[in-house]
């Protein structure tokens, strides 16, 4: 084998036989495929795609190049989620400690934000004391006395992956389905849960800009699962406008606790539901009602319970920025639409993510927004209130927001998008 004749091979559009993946995925772990090389194989597979067999040979040998978790001692079936990326996106902090309160263990693995969408783990860290980083033995020891665990993947599951995608993110071909496809679905097969549910972002602020393209990386992900044995299903979900009322890291923690203690916003509170209900059908647990886990405190009970086996305080103050700016309405009328990327990146800008993954992240910025499309609004009122200890990015933030929201004439009809746009299984 050499990686030539393995670029030569996809260059022209050709498939990849199991031999060539095989090696190609171990060798460029091992070093001796240069990053150059696997440049090349990644754009040609951005352009010229892969069949299923092609995809699940290339997860297969992902898997195969580090550990594979077992929680086969637990005592509760296991359920995970993951969501493609998003603006405000906090649906985990709710879900896992739900799902869990329902009777399922909830192994989730989750990572940090890189540009507009925000990351779980940098949402989590703004709570004092919070620790992202287990070994095996802490996270198995936290999910089988919390029934929930949020952390970080460690260095030894899917190691391709981890390698392949700091890669991906500055050749341009991050956006290659097959790619992301056997990227997420790597690392979730290698974790070792029993069922996924997947949400697969559709709109300005998700990397699937239209419903085909999501659709399809949806229905490649579940076959997948399926393929390696896993239970899976995905729903599509709107991401034209930002999820909830907040984007930012403190921001989203404290609007979680606002849905686990039975309030929120609405859209939030659907797509947390909808997604427990997934899961506890994906688990097998059909007698649970994950409404009124919310209502009851059950949810909430887990969810403090957790925190605290984590190292975190669920009773401390959450960071606060320093900095206020406040965008107004510029006329009276209804706000017909609010576009979750130029949220995205003015949260970005403020400090809330980061250009590189090595760069810090401001626990306090973020965006607030005081109206959604549908919402009635009069000139001069607040929109959106910007965060940040460093109000020299006010500027650079605003910029983002040029356009990025529609006022129509006030009686103007509205014609609400539905959070869930469709399930695949």
């Amino acid at each position: 084998m050499d990686a030539i004749s393995v670029i030569r091979t996809k260059r022209d559009r050709g498939e990849l036989s199991p031999e060539q993946i095989d090696w190609v995925i171990d060798a460029y772990t091992r070093g001796e495929v240069a990053d150059e090389q696997m440049s090349a194989l990644a754009m040609a597979i951005l352009l010229n795609g892969m069949n299923r067999t092609e995809i699940a040979r290339w997860t297969a040998a992902m898997i195969a190049s580090g550990e594979r978790m077992d929680f086969s001692s637990l005592s509760r079936p296991t359920a995970d989620k993951h969501s493609t990326g998003g603006v405000g996106d906090k649906i985990t902090l709710p879900l896992a400690p739900l799902v869990a309160a329902c009777g399922a263990a909830v192994p989730q693995l989750s990572g940090r934000g890189l540009g507009h969408t925000g990351g779980t783990l940098d949402k989590l860290e703004s709570i004092p004391g919070w620790r992202a980083l287990l070994s095996n033995e802490e996270m198995l020891h936290v999910l089988d006395t919390t029934g929930a665990v949020i952390c970080a993947a460690g260095d030894g599951l899917a190691p391709a992956d981890k390698k392949l995608y700091a890669l991906r993110d500055v050749t341009g071909t991050v956006e290659a389905i097959p790619l992301i496809a056997s990227s997420i679905m790597s690392k979730k097969i290698a974790e070792g849960t029993g069922s996924l549910v997947l949400d697969v972002k559709v709109g300005s602020g998700a990397f699937m800009k239209n419903i085909e393209d999501a659709r399809e990386l949806a229905s490649t992900m579940v076959g997948l699962g399926t393929d390696h044995g896993v239970r899976t299903v995905a729903l599509l979900t709107d991401m034209a406008t930002p999820l909830g009322l907040t984007a930012g890291n403190a921001l989203e923690v404290r609007e979680s606790v606002e849905v686990l203690a039975g309030g929120g916003p609405a859209d939030v509170v659907e797509l947390t539901i909808a997604l427990a209900r997934e899961m506890l059908d994906a688990a097998g647990i059909k007698d649970a009602d994950p409404a009124k886990a919310l209502a009851d405190g059950s949810a909430m009970d887990v969810w403090r319970r957790m925190i605290a086996a984590q190292g975190g305080d669920p009773d401390a103050t959450l960071p606060v920025a320093r900095e206020r700016h406040v965008v107004t309405a510029p006329s009276s009328g209804v706000l017909t639409r609010l576009d979750a990327y130029g949220v995205g990146v003015a949260a970005w800008r403020l400090g809330a993510g980061r250009a590189r993954k090595e760069d810090p992240v401001q626990a306090g910025a973020g965006v607030e927004l005081h109206a959604k499309p549908g919402d009635t609004v009069t000139a001069g009122q607040p929109l959106l209130t910007l965060h940040t200890d460093t109000p020299e990015k006010f500027d650079y933030a605003l910029k983002s927001l040029d356009g990025a929201y529609d006022i129509a004439a006030e009686g103007t009809a509205y014609e609400p998008t539905p959070v869930v746009l469709e399930r695949i299984a």
